[in-house]
């Protein structure tokens, strides 16, 4: 496995029989620990909304790959997945796996009879259950998901410790200012630029534009129909825009169906696919022993901000017209960067938020770690925030008690600074800085 790991990707590769050049790799978050998991589990499984990177990430630990997104390659599985996986070189990379689900009976039929570690990678662009296809995949598959690119990994150190980790240990003034100059217009074109690898190759705006103009005709025509689910193209995308309008809300579901006009089960129908489709995340909301009365509803959001622009016709200028739109852009920003950073964390963290019923106290987003420190996130659309924008992190604070690591303010100014005990402003680009100061 040593080789595979430390190995240099040659020219080119070979996909029984087609050949297309590597361009220049970006470096991923979930680079350091797919490497490990290839060194301890025979298959992997790559998980991501599509075009989010999966195949460029896992190509390169490959020496084979079996693209079952087309068709005669996915023919050729289907009349013998065992013959089909034997013949090629390991460690096999199988794309879009859940096209032909019976390649993961020849999975499990190969790994039973040789579990060593590396051999298979499989990638999927759907959560579809992996227990469906007939077979249970404790101690055989380890799951890793992908997200399109966020701050990070366009402008920092993918490979740097998880952000969680490092506040947990060095407390809320660890982080640094931004190296660059960041201000509300440039993250608002950053969120619309997208983190979808291939849009941000796109030559121009317009380029861009109608890649991703494209990316929501293909998920609303043909993602659904991919997975043997009927769905109403047209009904899909307007429940999608609501979905789009409403994103860093908390908005129940009668507001959405009523949106979208349609009815409430269809409505469950295209939350369950989209969530499927890894389109949409919601995040759960938290409650404490100390805290009983509070909204369960989960927040919304879209997984990529650069979606909004399609969906709602929106550019830019538009965003920073409407406070409400340019509050749910940057939200929906920095919720992309704190979900890679919960899912890169050692500790282990989860992402939650949190709002009082009578509407009195709420926090945009809570990092829960495994050992019970949690992390408080207010987003503001400021580039002066003052401690009263902490309020709500102050109160909660004072409800969780010795678990409470941390309160931060993101805001679109140029500075970190100190706003109370336990508090800090911080600028949203220090997020994916290079390195923070202890």
């Amino acid at each position: 496995m040593e080789g595979v790991l430390n190995r240099q990707p040659p020219a080119c590769w070979i996909i029984t029989g087609w050949s297309f050049p590597l361009s220049a790799y970006v470096s991923r978050i979930v680079d350091t620990e797919l490497d490990e998991i290839l060194a301890t589990h025979p298959a992997t499984l790559v998980v991501g909304p599509r075009a989010c990177g999966k195949t460029t990430t896992t190509r390169r630990l490959c020496h084979s790959i079996l693209r079952l997104d087309v068709p005669a390659q996915a023919a050729v599985v289907r009349a013998d997945p065992d013959a089909a996986l034997r013949a090629l070189d390991e460690p096999v990379l199988v794309d879009e796996w859940q096209v032909v689900p019976e390649v993961l009976g020849a999975v499990k039929r190969a790994v039973d009879d040789d579990p060593r570690p590396g051999r298979f990678v499989l990638t999927g662009s759907s959560q579809t259950d992996l227990t469906t296809a007939g077979w249970p995949a404790t101690g055989r598959i380890v799951r890793l998901t992908m997200h399109p690119l966020v701050g990070r990994e366009r402008h920092g150190d993918p490979s740097a410790p998880s952000l969680i980790d490092r506040i947990l240990a060095d407390g809320p003034d660890s982080f640094s200012d931004p190296s660059d100059d960041w201000d509300i217009h440039r993250y608002v074109a950053e969120a619309l630029t997208t983190g979808w690898p291939e849009a941000l190759r796109a030559p121009t705006e317009r380029a861009r534009d109608r890649w991703l103009t494209s990316y929501v005709d293909h998920l609303v025509t043909r993602e659904a129909a991919a997975l043997g689910v009927s769905r109403d193209p047209v009904l899909m995308r307007r429940y999608l825009q609501a979905l789009a309008a409403n994103t860093a809300g908390v908005p129940n579901h009668k507001l959405l169906y009523d949106a979208a006009g349609i009815t409430r089960h269809s409505a469950v129908g295209y939350d369950d696919l989209l969530d499927t489709l890894m389109i949409t995340q919601r995040v759960p909301a938290w409650a404490g022993n100390r805290t009983d009365r509070a909204v369960r509803l989960p927040k919304r959001y879209l997984t990529d901000p650069g979606l909004l622009g399609p969906l709602l016709r929106i550019d830019q200028r538009r965003v920073l017209r409407d406070g409400d739109l340019l509050g749910r852009v940057l939200d929906t920003l920095a919720a992309a960067q704190l979900r890679a950073e919960c899912a890169a964390s050692v500790v282990g963290a989860d992402l939650f938020h949190y709002r009082d019923a009578n509407g009195r106290h709420e926090v945009d987003l809570l990092i829960e770690a495994r050992n019970g420190q949690m992390i408080a996130v207010e987003v503001k659309a400021t580039a002066a925030p003052s401690a009263a924008d902490a309020r709500h992190l102050e109160w909660f604070a004072e409800r969780v008690g010795s678990n409470f690591a941390a309160g931060i303010v993101l805001h679109t100014g140029p500075r970190v600074f100190r706003l109370a005990e336990r508090m800090v402003a911080v600028p949203i680009a220090s997020l994916w800085a290079p390195q923070v100061t202890g």
